[in-house]
């Protein structure tokens, strides 16, 4: 970058790219950092750079972990929620802050804390996947970060139920019995959810855990379970 021009390469390619500042609106770094110009300069002059640091790097604390928001996504689709989201971040974050013994001397950085230096740095879990270990150590401020995403399907499936009564008259001579039977059949629609859920750990940087498990079960919330037995198996959990 120049005063007046800015050179660049697309992904893949060698040819660089000479661009005048004057056409440039901002420029997004990968590192997560924003860059404006002034686009109302006069054509032909050179337009000086407007910078507005829209990440700070946060004081670094040692030994503290941090739990990221937890992308969950429908495959089929490639919807995702945000709201579920946060939910198995909170999940992930209370079973943390209760076994803080197993997971001693690491302490675990407050969700609200987090989520307002992502917020500030313009990250979510929509994309938080295109943010570097690296930079979001630094955003954070912490060394140990946990980072997992859950993956699903629903399927449909029928099940049916049958419910009989009956009633018996005797006569008189007790000899003969009139006997009276009905059944009535249901058909329900069960809803299936198949999970995949990535769980990876990191250090300085460094992937120290990564692991993938699908539920037994295929029910809603049957992703919890497998959070808890990945967590449970972790580098930095002890018994």
């Amino acid at each position: 970058m120049s005063d007046s021009t800015v050179e660049y390469s697309l992904p893949g390619e060698t040819m660089q790219i000479s661009l005048e500042i004057s056409k440039i609106a901002r420029i997004d770094f990968a590192s997560g950092r924003s860059q404006t110009f002034d686009t109302g300069a006069a054509a032909g002059t050179s337009a000086g750079p407007q910078t507005s640091q829209v990440i700070e790097n946060a004081p670094m604390k040692t030994n503290t972990i941090a739990v990221l928001p937890i992308p969950y996504v429908n495959s089929d689709n490639l919807q995702s929620s945000e709201d579920m989201a946060k939910f198995a971040q909170n999940d992930i974050y209370n079973k943390l802050i209760d076994k803080s013994s197993n997971i001693f001397p690491l302490t675990v950085q407050d969700l609200r804390v987090t989520n307002s230096l992502l917020h500030k740095a313009g990250i979510n879990s929509a994309n938080i996947d295109d943010t570097p270990i690296e930079d979001l150590q630094k955003i954070l401020g912490v060394d140990n970060i946990v980072a997992a995403k859950i993956s699903y399907t629903i399927t449909e499936g029928q099940t049916t139920s049958t419910y009989n009564s009956g009633s018996a008259k005797v006569n008189d001579s007790y000899t003969k019995a009139k006997t009276n039977n009905s059944s009535v059949t249901t058909a329900n629609t069960q809803v299936y959810y198949h999970y995949t859920v990535y769980f990876d750990m990191y250090k300085n940087g460094t992937k120290i855990y990564t692991q993938t498990r699908k539920p037994f079960l295929n029910l809603k919330d049957s992703w919890i379970d497998s959070i808890t037995y990945l967590l449970k198996r972790s580098p930095i959990y002890v018994k």
